[in-house]
């Protein structure tokens, strides 16, 4: 029988490429991409709390030239399924100390998606919770949404970033168990 031939990797070949080989290139871009969404919110706080400007002006960097992204459902959902695809997939490229920060930051992801999927079913079906004018997770009910994502954010990126830093300087025993490249080669 002739063997089948893809121009794309095999799925499992791709995800062992992305926890081994090109772990670091991996966690690389995906920490560009945390980091990007992270300014977004950290500019809308400063429209906001450094500047005055009312919350619906204040739409970060990429809303003030295309302002329905602050307002669509469906990209902070997908922003939230992307971190935690990302978190998910580069996983099993960490070991010992680095991989219990990742999976911290693995469940706080978790919740904070559920949130976003809450956010996007009230917009598809117009049925906001407790009856609000406006589509609302569980923790907004306590925290209004600007200083919430904000907090999000910094829960899900702070032992993301502990996780890379040790994963980086592991333990001789953690580094014996890596399979990738990323540890940093001691001098």
């Amino acid at each position: 029988m002739a063997s089948h031939s893809s121009a794309l990797p095999h799925r499992s070949d791709l995800l062992t490429s992305l926890n081994t080989e090109h772990h670091r290139l991996g966690l690389n871009v995906f920490l560009a991409i945390v980091i990007a969404h992270w300014a977004e919110h950290v500019v809308q706080a400063i429209q906001i709390y450094a500047l005055g400007w009312p919350i619906p002006e204040a739409r970060g960097v990429l809303g003030l030239f295309f302002p329905w992204l602050v307002t669509s459902e469906w990209m902070h959902y997908g922003y939230a399924l992307l971190m935690l695809v990302g978190l998910i997939v580069l996983r099993r490229g960490f070991t010992g100390r680095a991989r219990t920060w990742w999976s911290i930051s693995l469940g706080i992801q978790v919740w904070h998606h559920l949130e976003h999927l809450l956010l996007l079913l009230q917009a598809l079906t117009g049925n906001n919770l407790l009856g609000r004018p406006v589509p609302t997770s569980i923790i907004q009910l306590l925290v209004p949404r600007v200083e919430l994502h904000l907090f999000y954010n910094a829960i899900v990126f702070i032992p993301m970033v502990v996780a890379m830093w040790l994963h980086r300087r592991p333990t001789p025993a953690e580094r014996a168990q890596m399979r990738c490249n990323c540890a940093v080669v001691p001098a």
